[in-house]
């Protein structure tokens, strides 16, 4: 096949053969050493390149596999949102705006809204919570917002997200929690003409705390003002904290100890008298 392709070689005119007789790899025809030794160099560029690749896909694999365990270790972390609602004309319960100030300051995710954004709100936090590995919501309201806010975690609760803790400050017209879960916790006054007690009915799978205020009117604490109180503020927000905290865990139960067996008494022959006499139980019973 090479002597074939010499003869068509010689066939060809001067200017036309030495066309047809291009270096490989930028090598003149017949300097083989050279050519051998660039062939020879280029092996380990190859090699180069190629391990350079893999050190740069493996740390791509690292920086995503680091990325994917800080998003589920944030998602882990995730806080308790806090929604408040306020109640009448939405000018009446100016206190949810310190509440969610203090809150904020704590580094908690805290906002006040009109009561009767509570549908919408119910939607949003539901999707909030799933999108973050059913992290807690809390529900805060007062007067009309307290009612809302029942009518808000029962919402939830059929979407199949119940809020975690609702807390009430003296609601007017919803007086029972309907089919909701989470924990409940109701300040009230029963003497200020507005406020009332909660009860439960039927489909309620959660807990409820009924906390009356009315020894606080001598304070001056009514109505207007329940969700005012520093001292009030003080609790929710233990409450609140208290959901974004991790439990401890619990110590592993010490192995039981073997008991000794007790050997049996000895029996205690017919004739001998009663360890104690009935005179004395008689006696006993007299005093």
């Amino acid at each position: 096949m090479m002597q074939r392709r010499h003869a068509e070689l010689e066939k060809l005119p001067d200017g036309l053969r030495s066309l047809d007789r291009r270096p490989s790899f930028g090598v003149a025809p017949g300097n083989k050493s050279r050519q051998k030794r660039r062939r020879h160099d280029g092996e380990p560029m190859t090699f180069r390149f190629g391990f350079a690749s893999l050190r740069v896909f493996a740390c791509a694999l690292a920086a995503l596999v680091l990325s994917m365990a800080m998003a589920g270790s944030a998602s882990a972390q995730t806080g308790p949102r806090v929604y408040l609602m306020r109640g009448l004309a939405n000018v009446f319960s100016t206190g949810l705006d310190d509440l969610a100030s203090k809150m904020q300051a704590k580094g908690i995710w805290a906002q006040v809204y009109e009561y009767g954004q509570w549908q919408q709100l119910a939607d949003d936090a539901v999707s909030w919570s799933r999108a973050h590995n059913k992290a807690p919501v809390v529900i805060i309201g007062h007067s009309l917002g307290a009612d809302s806010a029942i009518e808000m975690a029962e919402r939830m609760t059929a979407m199949g997200i119940p809020p975690r803790l609702v807390v009430t400050f003296d609601p007017v017209g919803v007086t029972q929690i309907g089919r909701s879960g989470g924990r409940f916790v109701n300040y009230y006054q029963s003497h200020n003409g507005f406020g009332k007690m909660l009860t439960t009915g039927p489909g309620f799978s959660g807990t409820l705390s009924n906390r009356s205020q009315d020894a606080a009117a001598a304070q001056g604490i009514d109505h207007f003002n329940i969700e005012k109180a520093d001292y009030l503020h003080q609790q929710v927000i233990t409450m609140v904290r208290a959901l974004g905290s991790r439990p401890k865990p619990r110590p592993a139960p010490a192995p039981a100890m073997a008991t000794p067996a007790v050997p049996a008494p000895s029996a205690t022959p017919a004739s001998a008298p009663a360890s104690v006499p009935a005179a004395s139980t008689a006696s006993a019973t007299a005093h």
